[in-house]
């Protein structure tokens, strides 16, 4: 018979079920650790495995981190006055329509702090990005996980299941970590749908962490979107395309009711100074964001071209990203630690069999697509 833990008897006596039940979000080894286990020299380490900006910084916001270093004596500013105007300007809504999060990862949460509790439910895709799943346990509320269409999400499916317990959707687009798309057309007929049946007690979150690498003729304005429809939250981070993962900002687009929502639960001061002025620096860096676009567009294609010499199966990625099937993922992702080479494995995303792989610098991609080779054609 076995005895049980203790210390879990007493938590369980105190702690919510949905609570002890979480499993913590696992990141991307960071390389540090990474050159501690294996003994290897960081330098030559090639990290892919956090969809971070290979680029890293652009100039214009380490300038601006310099300069906003000599306040750090003073708590930031609690309601981003700069950076919510330099979003207004760029997106066309009203300041007060716009809150910050300490990355959208932030928003996400507070979004389910606002919106969940036990007896309500959130719906999501199978295969979506994993902070959905967290975001509603934490509150307590149900799970509906809808099945993926082709690696991605499946909006009619999504719709029909909606119940009278729901209270959030999400949707990620491009979503992460599959890299599919939703073209306008669709998100504006599930948006309309959603809206015309459930008014304001179902809000919709359109997660767009990766919409600045989406070719130009794909994008499209959600902001009017979020003037069209009380119950939508659009967020967007500055982690991704712009190279301030470290800093951790990222921002909110609602109309009145959701943001006072949404600024109910946020913590104060919760995106430092240097975030605020690096991100209002990066905001307008046009010719930095199109050097990404570019980067990522033909490191995105090399890598896909690599996989089809190696005869792996990929999905087509409209992110800074790939997901690439290489059949005992543990496995080959072991290896490649070894040779100095972080992928990230997505067997928590219901993917055992794939690795996803972020879009590097070139020779960081040669190196990856090097190793992998070796990997495979070993006996």
């Amino acid at each position: 018979m076995n005895t049980p833990d203790l210390k879990t008897a007493a938590l369980a006596a105190v702690v919510p079920d949905y609570v002890l039940s979480i499993a913590p979000y696992q990141a991307g080894k960071p390389i540090e650790e990474l050159a501690r286990e294996f003994k290897l020299d960081p330098a030559s380490i090639v990290k892919l495995a956090s969809n971070e900006n290979p680029l890293g910084m652009p100039e214009s916001a380490q300038r601006a981190l310099t300069a906003a270093a000599a306040s750090l004596g003073r708590y930031p500013d609690p309601n981003g006055f700069e950076l919510k105007a330099a979003l207004s300007a760029r997106y066309g809504v009203p300041a007060e329509w716009i809150t910050l999060g300490n990355g959208s990862n932030d928003l996400l949460e507070l979004a389910s702090l606002a919106l969940l509790a036990p007896g309500s439910a959130s719906v999501y895709a199978q295969h979506a990005f994993a902070v959905y799943k967290l975001a509603t346990q934490a509150r307590g509320a149900r799970h509906i996980v809808v099945p993926a269409r082709d690696y991605g999400h499946d909006l009619d499916a999504m719709f029909a299941a909606i119940d009278s317990d729901t209270r959030l959707v999400f949707i990620a687009n491009p979503n992460n970590p599959t890299g599919t798309f939703l073209p306008a057309a669709q998100v504006a007929a599930f948006l309309a749908r959603v809206h015309e049946r459930y008014g304001d007690r179902v809000t919709v979150l359109l997660d767009e962490a990766y919409n600045e690498y989406l070719a130009p003729d794909l994008r499209f304005d959600s902001a009017r979107w979020v003037e069209q429809y009380s119950n939508l939250i659009v967020t967007r981070t500055f982690s991704k395309a712009y190279g301030l993962a470290g800093l951790r900002v990222g921002f909110a687009m609602a109309q009145p009711r959701l943001t006072d929502l949404l600024n109910r639960v946020r913590q104060p001061f919760n995106v430092n100074s240097l975030a605020q002025a690096a991100a209002v620096a990066a905001l307008g860096d046009a010719d930095f964001l199109q050097r990404v676009y570019e980067l990522n567009h033909s490191g995105k294609q090399a890598l896909a071209e690599g996989f089809t010499r190696l005869g792996l199966q990929f999905v087509p990625s409209y992110g800074n990203f790939l997901l690439v099937r290489v059949g005992d993922a543990a496995r080959i992702n072991l290896e490649l630690l070894k040779r100095g080479v972080i992928v990230r494995p997505v067997v928590g995303d219901g993917l055992p069999d794939w690795l996803r792989v972020t879009v590097g610098l070139p020779e960081e991609n040669t190196r990856f697509l090097q190793a992998l080779a070796a990997i495979l054609d070993a006996p």
